[in-house]
């Protein structure tokens, strides 16, 4: 348990937290922009996996079967959408529903297998584990075209339109806005780019597997947190739109310097979710705390005005 260990883990704690980030993009669309608790991530993460990895080792390029990927999580995400907004399924059911459905579909695209490898040897990845200061370059600007592209569109009339859904459905569908149509799009569009982050995943791991993406909901929803409790923390009330997400990313490689830490700690992995979720725990009850003290401190400044 030495300092050099931990340090010379840190590059790949790094790589994987961009990537994961990237997911977390997808994450905070429906979690912080449309207020919905969507489960079809645990799904359509490894989706994007298995779908790069058969159409990689198919043959097909890299770059067009990450499109691919995209628009497999695309599809699951317009499922999702179309059980909730069609046919009355609440949100958080909806997900569990598709989450669920595309466990036997993932297994389908694998021919069966529960994993499938593709070897950088064999094929020109984009990424690799056994090229961990390449994927961190790569991964950054798949980072930041992404959060440029959601930045454009989401200060365009349809962009704005999704926000006043999450923000206020009935004042948006009282000003004309469909906002059945805006949750099928926002949703689409999230497990989109949550399909390329595993795509991504899988090329660095050098393999899809059907479980890789159990567990990613809460991965997303720590970096979004941690992203934002950093963000507030430095920015205050300066935090825009862009800063937000680049916190978001930025989340998803604290949370996994700090799960690097963990490991190094030599703490049971056995317990690693567990330290997941008291993670994820501090940081959501950070904000609650922090505005129940300045309320409290607010109640006792008018006390003393009172007296």
């Amino acid at each position: 348990m030495s300092i050099a260990s931990l340090f010379s883990a840190m590059p790949g704690n790094v790589a994987q937290g961009i990537i994961w980030g990237i997911m977390a993009l997808g994450v905070f669309m429906t979690y912080k922009l449309l207020n919905f608790a969507d489960l079809t991530v645990d799904g359509s993460f490894a989706t994007g996996g298995a779908v790069t990895v058969i159409l990689v080792t198919s043959g097909w390029s890299v770059p067009s079967a990450l499109v691919m990927a995209c628009i497999a999580g695309i599809l699951a995400g317009m499922v999702t959408g179309i059980l909730h907004t069609v046919l009355g399924i609440p949100d958080i059911l909806a997900g569990i529903l598709s989450q669920i459905a595309l466990y036997s579909i993932n297994l389908n695209i694998m021919g069966g297998k529960a994993n499938v490898a593709v070897s950088v040897d064999r094929y020109n990845l984009l990424i690799s584990l056994r090229f961990v200061p390449k994927t961190i370059v790569i991964a950054a600007l798949f980072a930041i075209v992404l959060i440029a592209l959601m930045y454009w569109y989401f200060g365009t009339s349809q962009g704005c339109a999704i926000r006043a859904t999450g923000s206020n459905p009935a004042m948006s569908r009282a000003q004309g806005i469909n906002i059945n149509l805006m949750k099928v799009i926002t949703l689409a569009l999230s497990n989109g780019v949550v399909a390329l982050s595993g795509g991504l995943m899988a090329q660095y791991q050098g393999f899809a597997d059907i479980n890789m993406g159990r567990g990613a909901i809460v991965i997303g929803l720590a970096a979004v947190i941690i992203g934002e409790v950093l963000g507030h923390a430095l920015f205050g009330k300066r935090m825009n739109f862009i800063i937000r997400m680049l916190f978001v990313v930025l989340g998803g490689v604290v949370y996994y310097i700090v799960i690097g830490i963990v490991l190094w700690l030599r703490m049971p992995t056995n317990d690693l979710k567990l330290f997941t979720a008291i993670i994820v725990a501090i940081f959501l009850a950070v904000p609650y705390l922090r505005g129940q003290a300045k309320s409290s401190f607010r109640k006792a400044a008018k006390r003393g005005g009172n007296v």
